[in-house]
């Protein structure tokens, strides 16, 4: 088996930085929805949602960044078109969302998408030693299912 400078398969590096693109382009859509119903939030419950889904895209951005490094880091080049995440994106498209309910319910959407493959990246990477990818996906994990537990609780719905 042929090992990459930080020390793991070159193999496993290529299958799950090819991974950590798909979770790209999923996260880059994902935020450009997070900013799209920050522009357009609507309605009595604007000043609690507006900052709130600054917050949630300001997040998303700074995981972007942090996918795209682990990939350069795997020794593999990420997506940065918006072909790319066109083409390889799963999460729903939000298009002028402006109702509270529509906004929250398109996050917890996403996010059960982003959970979907995060939890493939980390058995792929716990398999291959890859701990550095493994610990970012158990990170994200961890603050995405905290995050879909509070909006579905602002849903009065049950997880």
């Amino acid at each position: 088996m042929k090992l990459n400078s930080i020390g793991l398969s070159e193999k496993d590096s290529k299958t799950i930085s090819d991974d950590l693109n798909e979770l790209l382009a999923n996260f880059q859509r994902y935020y450009q929805n997070l900013r799209g119903i920050h522009w357009n939030i609507k309605g009595k419950r604007f000043f609690e949602l507006h900052p709130k889904f600054e917050e949630l895209y300001d997040d998303a951005n700074m995981k972007v960044d942090e996918i795209a490094e682990r990939i350069l880091t795997l020794g593999g080049v990420p997506l940065h078109t918006f072909e790319d995440y066109i083409e390889n994106a799963k999460v729903p498209v939000g298009r002028n969302i402006s109702k509270d309910e529509d906004a929250i319910r398109l996050i917890v959407d996403s996010l059960k998408d982003l959970l979907v493959i995060e939890r493939r990246i980390l058995n792929a990477s716990d398999e291959s030693g890859d701990e550095g990818t493994n610990a970012m996906m158990s990170d994200f994990i961890t603050e995405q299912e905290k995050t879909v537990w509070m909006m579905k609780a602002w849903l009065a719905e049950e997880i």
